[in-house]
């Protein structure tokens, strides 16, 4: 899930940053740079080149792989090691949100109305061997990431966009044609040429997509390529073993002169994968660990401490384009029953979920809409009203409604299911456990199941026959923006052609003609006014479907170490720190 932002956006994020200063203050009285120090300017600035960058992570990647990962994390990461096309501006605040040139030279140039991008890439960018980066690599990695069967993790805007061969192209893996996906063009060795089936305006943001990082041929391996990765970026890989831990050091056939945005500070990196989510707290408290490359912030038995005397000075508490929800599986007996999707909507208790994530300052805002506010397209609605006593919890009419629906889906006495979290994430685990009580209010038991991030969408919510297979009829999850607008962020969630075998988004597996229609209708239309209501209707279709429950708009409570520098919060991968120039003072 990466977040990329296009210019119609402008406005809805100035709102958010305007409410973001209202809402925290500014700095508080505590020593260090200060409370949300790091939300709009870099802090710690340092040119200082040495040193280890100590990284943690609770779980692991989805993949490493720049072409099989959807994380925001490892799109932010891996640009440590891979360079696309374009990508987002190092930086902190508003700046992150641009799209820049890397790989390439400019932005895309477009040509026939939309339907033609061509990019011409840097001389002198070599791989870790010391071979030279090729037009035909960027090819090759986009037709790999989006054709293939075999590397399923990641999106698929390519495919859904470009030219198509006729008959239709089976990937690099099938097709061992020298022409491979005729729609993208490489007349030379630095020119790549984009053929779309429709004018896409937005084409700079899915070039700045991992998929974009050059793959030489001769060095894929398939699903084993994220154990050897070949690196066009500023460190290369040394190892990565699945669980365990990530190294990195120098590619030192990088040229400065060829990378205009990166700074390549610490001498190594070290990240340590599975690690305990408090041990990790811990960890960045004492000065252990320079930071936790996840960005969903300290757990709750730690906030009390980073938001007292001198350690508040050292925290950020950005919004984070995120929304967190629990989506309905419409082919899991008995959520098949519209009505009885409605029940859920009114009977789950959101107070006490979003308490059970940390509050409104570590969990985030109450929602009632897919689209968050801060994304172009937002419109405020509520289609199933809630209520709630002053002692906590739901009030009696809420609970009359969700009744009644439980009773029109032919379930008066409540139903069973499932719901899921992800094991190393122990606020999810908590906000299931919420939900779990307050729908017992009605009637609805659910058991929870629980599964490890890493493989939590590539094994088990994101593949349907294991879904289907194992009766889960409701998994939370959290989403953000592509790039921010009602396209970006709704596409991956609700279209049905997003629904993928395994390693998909719509969890719920909505396939509505209607839904899906109006999301090409919208993403053609040239008139922004129109676009961005077309995307509030589509976000209202989607709820009176009650596919998915809003939970909360997403904020985090982040703890940023004295000992890392050059850190700031990128809006541009969802409210966590940009770790693309992060250097270490020691």
């Amino acid at each position: 899930m990466k977040k990329i932002r296009p210019l119609a956006a402008a406005a809805a994020v100035l709102v958010t940053g305007a409410a973001l200063t209202a809402c925290n203050g500014g700095s508080g009285g505590s020593s260090g740079p200060g409370y949300n120090a790091a939300v709009n300017k870099v802090v710690n600035a340092s040119d200082t080149k040495g040193g280890t960058l100590r990284l943690a992570d609770s779980d692991d990647f989805d993949s490493p792989d720049p072409g099989n990962t959807y994380y925001a994390w490892t799109q932010n990461f891996a640009r440590l090691y891979g360079r696309g096309l374009t990508t987002l501006a190092p930086g902190a605040g508003q700046e992150t949100l641009k799209v820049v040139p890397d790989l390439a030279t400019s932005l895309g140039t477009p040509g026939d109305g939309g339907k033609t991008w061509t990019y011409k890439l840097r001389t002198g960018v070599k791989y870790d061997d010391g071979t030279t980066v090729t037009a035909q690599d960027v090819k090759y990695a986009i037709e790999r990431s989006n054709y293939s069967d075999e590397l399923q993790l990641g999106p698929k805007y390519f495919k859904a966009y470009l030219q198509d061969n006729s008959p239709a192209y089976k990937g690099p893996y099938k097709d061992k044609s020298d022409s491979g996906l005729k729609s993208i063009e490489t007349p030379d060795p630095q020119t790549i040429v984009f053929h779309l089936a429709k004018p896409f305006a937005e084409f700079d943001y899915l070039a700045a997509m991992s998929q974009s990082m050059p793959v030489p041929k001769a060095k894929d391996t398939g699903l084993k390529y994220e154990s050897k990765i070949v690196s066009s970026g500023a460190y290369k890989v040394d190892s990565y073993v699945r669980g365990k831990s990530m190294t990195l050091s120098r590619n030192t056939y990088w040229d400065q002169k060829t990378d205009p945005i990166r700074k390549a500070l610490p001498d190594k990196i070290d990240l340590q994968l599975k690690q305990n989510p408090d041990d990790i707290d811990n960890r960045l408290l004492a000065g252990k660990l320079d930071m936790d490359i996840t960005g969903v912030g300290v757990q709750s038995g730690t906030q009390g401490k980073v938001l007292q005397g001198n350690q508040k000075g050292f925290t950020d508490n950005p919004f984070q384009g995120f929304l967190r929800f629990l989506s309905l599986n419409i082919h899991v007996k008995p959520l098949d029953n519209i009505h009885c999707r409605t029940a859920v909507q009114y009977a789950t208790d959101k107070v006490a979920a979003q308490t059970a994530y940390g509050g409104p300052l570590a969990g985030g805002d109450l929602a009632t809409t897919l689209l968050p506010p801060s994304v172009a397209g937002y419109r405020k609605f509520d289609l199933y009203p809630q209520t709630y006593k002053k002692a906590g919890g739901l009030d009696d009419a809420t609970i009359a409604k969700a009744k009644q629906e439980l009773a029109a889906c032919g379930q008066p006495n409540g139903f069973s299911t499932k719901i899921s979290a992800r094991s190393d994430r122990p606020k999810e685990v908590a906000m299931a456990q919420a939900i779990q009580q307050g729908l017992t209010k009605v009637g609805i038991k659910v058991d929870i199941v629980q599964f490890p991030a890493g493989d939590y969408f590539n094994k088990y919510v994101g593949a349907p026959k294991y879904v289907h297979d194992h009766g889960i009829g409701m998994m939370l999850m959290a989403w953000a923006a592509d790039w921010p607008t009602g396209y970006g962020f709704l596409s991956q969630i609700i279209d049905g052609r997003a629904i993928k075998p395994s390693g998909g988004n719509n969890l719920p597996e909505l396939d509505d003609k209607q839904i899906n229609d109006a999301f090409d209708a919208a993403i053609a239309n040239v008139q922004e006014a129109a676009r961005l209501k077309a995307y509030g209707d589509i976000d209202e279709a989607a709820m009176k479907q009650a596919v998915d429950v809003p939970l909360i708009y997403a904020k985090a409570l982040l703890y940023r170490p004295k000992t890392a520098t050059n850190v700031g919060i990128t809006l541009g991968y969802g409210g966590m720190y940009d770790y693309l120039n992060m250097g270490v003072t020691k």
